[in-house]
């Protein structure tokens, strides 16, 4: 008899969907200051990680601020770079972690329920990467909505794999992974919404 891995619906987990940035309210008043071209790099990464932290229960300033600074072009870039690093640091995550799961894959003290979630999270990321590829392209042709919309339903390579391994009280082995991925998305996201804000003024 087959084990399948019964992954809760996406629709089922829009809930944490509500932790994402919102591009309404005070976002443009808490980074008004910041020069989309000129403004000093290193004070656009603070700024940008003091308000997308401030705006999110998900996002914490110290990671995004560690994450960010430590790309060299980031610290010679506007906030569509910054948004487009955010991306790319999720690419390189979603591409270690698909790596991880096929080590996991072959572990044999794993149970036939778990590898069929791990095989889920496989489908999930890997669908992710490319959704990612296409994000990333839309955010730098000015698309923001496209790339709204894409990174938004990347994320749910992420939510949905660490429900699927942590069903029936199971630890899941790759929840550091999921919750980065997570957070890099939705940093880039928050930069986004903003740039979409500001397209539209």
């Amino acid at each position: 008899m087959a084990h399948v891995c019964l992954i809760p619906h996406p629709l089922t987990l829009l809930f944490l969907f509500f932790l994402v940035i919102s591009p309404e309210k005070s976002f443009v008043l808490a980074i008004v200051s910041v020069d989309t071209k000129e403004q000093n790099s290193v004070d656009i990464i603070k700024q940008t990680c003091t308000t997308c932290a401030a705006k999110s229960t998900i996002i914490s300033y110290s990671f995004c601020l560690t994450s960010l600074q430590v790309i060299p072009v980031s610290h010679a870039t506007n906030l569509q770079g910054l948004a487009g690093i955010a991306m790319e640091l999720a690419l390189k995550n979603a591409t270690n972690t698909i790596s991880s799961i096929v080590g996991l894959l072959s572990n044999a003290s794993f149970d036939p329920f778990a590898l069929a979630c791990l095989g889920d999270c496989l489908e999930l990321y890997s669908d992710g990467v490319v959704t990612l590829v296409d994000a990333i392209g839309a955010l730098l042709t000015g698309q923001y909505s496209t790339a709204n919309i894409w990174v938004s339903a990347v994320m749910e390579a992420a939510t949905t794999c660490e429900e699927g391994l942590t069903m029936e009280g199971n630890v899941s082995p790759l929840t550091i992974e999921n919750y980065n991925f997570f957070q890099l998305c939705d940093i880039a996201l928050c930069i986004i919404n903003w740039l979409s804000l500001h397209a539209n003024t």
